[in-house]
């Protein structure tokens, strides 16, 4: 059965957290949100909230608990939340009515965006740009839903505690970078190597970065092939793909 609060973290710090890479990678995004100013907060009971903000025609999104915003997103529940991500309910304005127009018109068109490339079409995946950006968002999305994991599911926080203090790198060739940091059986993510990784696993392709994250490769096989490299203390990496098999039951 799957928890609500800890769904309710992947969309909002693993999903909806795309939307900064989204605006950078598609042009229709990143068309729509040139010349906007908004700070959006979106304050979810029982987990941490977040703000995502539109300026300068980029945008950014923080874990924060800072209240510095121009427009706050009231959510009951994660419950609510996570039905709002399935567009079957709407969240509360508590601040930034004026900000309104924004919500249901620039911001519902960037969420039609998202989904488009979250939940792609074989046609999609026919076009090399297209599926390169599906990929990019693909692993960013299951790998920064790993800590969420990690901290508040009960079998991710098991395999987490197993999980030796320090970083490790996770790369595609040509592709992002992430790197995930373990401290006393804690995750977190951000994008980007690290210099001081203890572990690392590298994927030679996007191709097979998109193939082992949708499943149409076994990891196994494309270690034996070279096409997936793993090295450093392996043992973080075996208790770190535990959590990562977790992700799928939580993105269905």
């Amino acid at each position: 059965m799957v928890d609500e609060n800890v769904k309710a973290c992947i969309n909002l710090h693993a999903v909806l957290r795309n939307m900064e890479d989204l605006c950078e990678l598609d042009k229709e995004a990143h068309d729509i949100i040139q010349g906007k100013n908004v700070a959006i907060r979106f304050s979810v009971k029982n987990i941490p909230a977040a703000i995502m903000t539109f300026n300068s025609g980029k945008c950014i999104m923080e874990k924060t608990e800072s209240r510095n915003c121009h427009m706050n997103l009231l959510f009951k529940s994660p419950e609510h939340f996570n039905l709002m991500i399935e567009g079957k309910r709407n969240p509360i304005p508590t601040k930034g009515f004026r900000r309104i127009g924004f919500l249901k018109r620039d911001f519902a068109r960037l969420a039609d965006r998202l989904s488009y490339y979250l939940k792609p079409t074989h046609e999609l995946l026919r076009n090399k740009d297209s599926a390169r950006i599906n990929t990019i968002l693909t692993a960013y999305t299951a790998f920064f839903a790993i800590p969420e994991i990690a901290n508040n599911d009960p079998l991710g926080k098991l395999n987490a505690s197993r999980i030796a203090d320090g970083t490790i790198n996770i790369e595609i060739d040509q592709g992002p970078a992430i790197h995930i940091t373990a401290r006393s059986g804690r995750l977190e993510a951000a994008k980007g190597k690290a210099s001081n990784a203890r572990a690392f696993m590298v994927f030679d392709s996007i191709d097979t970065a998109s193939g082992i994250l949708n499943g149409t490769l076994d990891s196994y096989s494309c270690i034996g092939t070279g096409q997936l490299a793993i090295r450093g203390l392996v043992p973080m990496i075996d208790n770190l793909n535990k959590i990562l098999a977790q992700v799928a039951g939580y993105l269905r």
